[in-house]
């Protein structure tokens, strides 16, 4: 499994663009799944979202999934540390995401459905658009890989 080579040049350059502008490098302090930091967890999920893209061979907004897919978790918080404002983080972080995103960034609309609805079915809204569901369906495959220490090398 590999990317293509247009669609790893535009994940390095969204990452660098998000980094410069944000606090999305503090993700790399913060575990997700097993020895996953959410840093990695958040660019595997958006190179896996890419793949499938390109093996479906679906027609996408890429620069909007790329966005959405790297700010999905951008919580900026270690939700393994016992504290009464983590114990719903499955079912609230997505909000705390987009809430920190739209901080920093102007996002649309697909961009805002990836980051609130990833978490379906432990939110209640089904995603509106196919780079939402992209993401949904490649965030579990990635926090599965993750846990069973399944290395991803699509960068």
């Amino acid at each position: 499994m590999t990317l293509l080579e247009g669609d790893k040049k535009l994940v390095k350059e969204a990452i660098n663009y998000i980094s410069i502008n944000s606090k999305f490098n503090e993700l790399k302090k913060y575990k997700q799944h097993g020895h996953t930091s959410v840093y990695e967890h958040c660019v595997n999920v958006t190179c896996l979202s890419l793949w499938l893209c390109e093996k479906a061979k679906l027609n996408v907004n890429k620069y909007s999934l790329i966005k959405g897919a790297l700010l999905h978790d951008y919580f900026l918080y270690d939700w393994h540390i016992h504290d009464k404002s983590h114990m719903l983080h499955g079912f609230t972080h997505s909000n705390t995401a987009l809430k920190n995103a739209l901080k920093t960034f102007h996002l649309n609309e697909i961009e805002k459905d990836i980051i609130s609805k990833h978490m379906f079915p432990l939110t209640p809204f089904l995603p509106r658009y196919k780079e939402s569901w992209i993401v949904t369906f490649a965030d579990k495959i990635s926090s599965i890989f993750e846990v069973l220490r399944i290395k991803n090398k699509l960068m």
